[in-house]
């Protein structure tokens, strides 16, 4: 074991937990209910924070912590973690893209199969033994449903090439339009909305985007409209998604994330036109374990000295440089380039690289470089 500390916010995998711990000195901030005990105790000692979706670094916390050097994001998304303050400080921030993309992707294809054929509504009518009374009714068939996503970054397009192959036209809003894509642009989510029959939440959750889907974009989408988010909670209007569910003016929704995790509102427990789920859009037993081999190898090549991948550019730019996951996908959704290169591909590398393919990080910086990588030529 190493003698660096490492704070991890939450718990999470049991691998990631277990090899941390085997590797450094982990302090698990969950076990302490006194924080001013916790800061005396152990700030000086700590040099890396791990966290994930549900919690990560506030400015309170990185400003306890003189040693700090990296925060580590078990997840894609950094909404969590306080980037002006990391830029501030000079910590670095990682996270962990494209591992996560291909179980994301997949679980939104599923959801909207779930909601539109009444997947889960089928499996519940035959174990209560009610298909003796009758056939189920009939549902809504998918292939050829018109498929429009919120952000078209990595976790976007895996939704888009997906949903191709049941022949469904797709189109899309983003920051700006994409030069290599034949998808039908819309420059508004309302839009885009009216243009479609299912909605997809795939971007970045940042000040911008927080809301995107409102009660214009919901009237929009309409009462035969689906409504999926594999993104952030905060993207949706809660309570006027929900209210809509009621009135009948939206036509179902497939959640994977909700505003104020883990609480889901009681109202969409009755519904049939709705699938919840306790966000797990990344939640496969192998992704999990190569998102903790990333955060892990990060970890060390940052508080041993070694040169982590870095992505230079300020606070806004980290908001499209990397893709949200786990759900979620930053795509390049409601956030200032500044000029600087900036792209929903991510990926900066010098030095030592622990992994293969791309993993963002952030480090202060006065110039910006530009991703040199055979993916990031083709966007």
């Amino acid at each position: 074991m190493e003698s660096i500390g490492v704070l991890m916010a939450c718990p999470m995998s049991s691998y990631l937990e277990q090899q941390l711990d085997n590797r450094f000195n982990l302090i698990r901030y969950w076990n302490f209910s006194d924080k001013k005990q916790f800061i005396n105790d152990y700030a000086h000692s700590i040099r890396a924070v791990v966290g994930n979706a549900a919690a990560g670094a506030d400015a309170e916390l990185i400003e306890a912590l003189p040693q700090l050097e990296i925060v580590a994001s078990f997840s894609v998304g950094l909404d969590k973690i306080d980037l002006n303050k990391c830029k501030e400080k000079g910590i670095r921030v990682t996270n962990t893209p494209d591992v996560l993309t291909e179980d994301v992707a997949d679980l939104a294809i599923g959801l909207m199969l779930a909601v539109l054929r009444r997947i889960c509504e089928s499996d519940r009518y035959v174990k209560k033994g009610l298909w003796k009374a009758g056939d189920f009714e009939l549902t809504s068939k998918f292939s050829g449903k018109r498929v429009g996503i919120i952000g078209l970054g990595r976790i976007g397009l895996a939704i888009a090439k997906r949903a191709e192959a049941f022949d469904c036209p797709i189109s899309y809003y983003a920051r700006s339009e994409k030069a290599n894509t034949n998808y039908k642009y819309y420059p508004t989510v309302v839009e885009l909305a009216t243009n479609c029959e299912i909605l997809v939440v795939a971007c970045a959750l940042t000040p911008e985007t927080r809301y995107i889907v409102n009660r214009e974009v919901i009237d929009a989408l309409g009462a035969k409209g689906i409504l999926i988010d594999i993104g952030r909670g905060p993207h949706a209007d809660e309570k006027e998604m929900v209210s809509a569910l009621l009135d009948g003016r939206l036509g179902g929704a497939g959640l994977d994330v909700f505003e104020n995790e883990p609480e889901v509102p009681d109202k969409l427990f009755g519904l049939e036109n709705v699938v919840l789920l306790p966000h797990v859009a990344s939640g496969t037993e192998e992704t999990r374990e190569s998102m903790a081999d990333i955060v892990i190898e990060l970890a060390r090549a940052t508080t041993i000295k070694r040169e982590a991948p870095i992505v230079s550019g300020d606070a806004d730019d980290i908001a499209i440089n990397v893709d949200v996951n786990v759900g979620v996908d930053i795509g390049d959704v409601g956030a200032k380039s500044g000029g600087k290169h900036v792209d929903d591909v991510g990926g900066i590398y010098g030095g030592f690289t622990p992994f293969s393919g791309h993993t963002t990080s952030f480090a202060p910086s006065s110039s910006c470089s530009a991703c040199k990588c055979e993916e990031c030529k083709n966007k």
